[in-house]
């Protein structure tokens, strides 16, 4: 006898296991962060771990164990190449029990070739801080740019203050120093990879302020997010050389950073 009060669900009009599970992914409440992997190792892993205790405590109020972390990655590779693009999602804890946590494995993805074209779009990030579930806005305005040719939105106030891309951090370089804006934006950990290196190797960096009218005023822009550092060659109208010194430099320091064992 089949349960009337169970919910029914069907994907495709071909029916699937009402888990509860499933209700939390659909739901949007959740974060995750994202990383390739190459022989087992991924670059800034400590920087991917602390980001996901951190939200796991504010989201949930619970931390979130590093080594639990590894391991369920581990676990996930267990059977593919060592290669790979991984997410791992974090959801809201069962009654009793710690976050439910979902690891994907994809084939991994190179680093961008070309530079990118960017279209500024009149948009903002709810609780820009965090890598969390609720991404509809970013990929809608993605998408149409896309459409219009361009290759990432560059997500801006409606004051002009730059913020960062639909999946990338923006960064800029003027005079010798690498600049990112200080608007609310996710700190990705390709950008604090690179911040890492930056002062290794004594170059300096700053974040301040950057609002639209001054995008003609840089020397170079870059955009950063898992899939490594990418020269940016224009933004709306404004052009910028898509090989400069710096941005030579960046992506040099960036290939160079030490991976870390899973």
């Amino acid at each position: 006898m089949t349960d009337s009060t169970a919910p029914r669900i069907e994907i495709n009009g071909r029916a699937t296991e009402a888990d509860p599970l499933l209700f939390d992914m659909l739901s949007g409440q959740g974060h995750f962060t994202a990383m390739q992997v190459r022989t087992g190792r991924v670059r800034g892993l400590d920087l991917h771990l602390h980001r996901l205790d951190v939200a796991t405590r504010e989201l949930f109020g619970v931390g979130l164990d590093g080594e639990l972390v590894r391991g369920r990655i581990r676990h996930a590779l267990r059977e593919r190449s060592q290669d790979a693009a991984v997410r791992v999602y974090v959801y809201h804890p069962e009654p009793g029990d710690g976050p439910v946590m979902v690891v994907t494995v994809r084939p991994p993805v190179p680093e961008p070739g070309t530079a990118q074209r960017l279209r500024s779009v009149a948009y903002q990030r709810p609780a820009a801080h965090l890598k969390h579930l609720g991404g509809f806005g970013q990929r809608y305005h993605l998408s149409r740019v896309q459409q219009e040719g361009f290759d990432e939105a560059l997500l801006v106030a409606p004051d002009g203050a730059v913020a960062e891309g639909a999946t990338t951090n923006i960064g800029f370089v003027k005079d010798g120093k690498v600049i990112w804006p200080d608007a609310p934006a996710l700190l990705g950990t390709t950008m604090l990879v690179l911040q890492r290196e930056l002062d290794r190797a004594g170059v300096p960096w700053t974040q301040r302020p950057v609002h639209t009218d001054d995008l003609a005023s840089f020397e170079g822009a870059f955009v950063s997010n898992s899939q490594g550092v990418a020269a940016v060659s224009a933004i709306d109208d404004t052009r910028y050389p898509a090989d400069t010194e710096l941005v030579r430099t960046l992506r040099s320091l960036y290939q160079a950073a030490p991976w870390d064992e899973i």
